[in-house]
């Protein structure tokens, strides 16, 4: 018996002693793991449950980090049709829902605005957009780092003054790019008719790329001055009840549809159209990208999908 019980007793200290290694190899890894700023953390699942209670089947609550990180941005900036649109949803959550991302989603944010940096170096396109998107991201995080102690930054003080000054760098690089003429020396876009060159500027939704385009070339310059432009730019972002109370007049008493535009956008936000969007289902309330399979029980799941913009999503967050 004495010697059975000194067995028992022997075997459970390596019980014991295996726990302990298995929790110091996890921690181990872990650590690892958040140490490494370029470490994202990849879902074999690309949808996820929005759910805003516990219940018997799900407990506890989903969160925008929670969604942030499983939701894989990172291949979604390389599809055209969706970089527009997490451009847009990143420019959000840096004016107002920084401070409501986990550390991990954080390090995520971080990573996938370096990837868009990257991105639009490499093809030099979208540059004024990821410039007033690094801009607005640089002035919260200098009200966030002004007011330590007051609101919530995770992390140390030191890592977000690190990641400012990569803020600086990615606004500098935007700024020392020069734009390479393309070799191809066949039909540009001045050698099309007038009605077609007009007709393609009628397809801009931004009315400073019909400045930008004003400025290449003096025939573009009389083009992007179309009354008629203007005013469908204006019709096609704002209601005419909006329209109406801004009303400005030339020195000729006609309409200034382009001083009204830029007047407008001031006061009330443009219509925003993406290509690709995320998706609710109203059914069983998964939140993916378009095209993402998901176990959806309803007989035509394509029936019960929602399209969220970026600030309809960030709303599903806030409880």
């Amino acid at each position: 018996i004495h010697s059975f019980c000194k067995k028992d007793d022997h075997n459970k200290e390596n019980l014991f002693n295996s726990i302990n290694y298995d929790v110091a190899a996890k921690k181990r890894k872990k650590d690892l793991l958040n140490n490494k700023a370029k470490t994202q953390y990849f879902h074999q699942e690309k949808w996820i449950y929005v759910h805003k209670g516990s219940t018997k089947e799900r407990h506890g609550y989903c969160t925008l980090g929670e969604a942030f990180n499983r939701l894989d941005f990172s291949s979604a900036i390389l599809d055209s049709r969706r970089f527009n649109y997490v451009v847009r949803l990143l420019e959000l959550i840096a004016k107002s829902q920084l401070t409501s991302l986990s550390g991990i989603a954080q390090k995520n944010y971080m990573n996938i605005l370096e990837k868009v940096v990257q991105k639009v170096l490499e093809d030099q396109q979208n540059i004024r957009l990821i410039r007033e998107l690094l801009q607005t991201l640089y002035t919260s995080l200098c009200t966030l780092v002004q007011r330590v102690g007051k609101s919530v930054l995770v992390g140390n003080i030191n890592m977000w003054v690190h990641r400012m000054e990569s803020i600086l760098h990615w606004q500098q690089q935007l700024n020392n790019i020069q734009i390479t003429r393309p070799a191809f020396k066949g039909t540009t876009f001045t050698d099309l008719p007038l009605c077609l060159q007009l007709n393609i500027m009628q397809r801009l939704s931004d009315g400073r790329d019909l400045v930008s385009l004003g400025q290449v070339a003096p025939d573009l310059q009389v083009l992007s001055e179309d009354r008629l432009l203007w005013k469908k730019l204006c019709q096609y972002h704002f209601t005419d009840r909006q329209i109406r109370k801004r009303l400005i007049l030339s020195d000729k008493g006609q309409l200034d549809w382009k001083k009204m535009y830029f007047k407008l956008i001031r006061c009330y936000p443009r219509k925003e159209q993406y290509g690709d969007t995320l998706q609710l289902c109203r059914h069983c309330h998964i939140l993916s990208w378009k095209g993402t399979d998901h176990p959806c029980t309803a007989n035509n799941p394509e029936t019960c999908s929602t399209s969220l913009s970026p600030q309809e999503f960030i709303n599903l967050f806030r409880f």
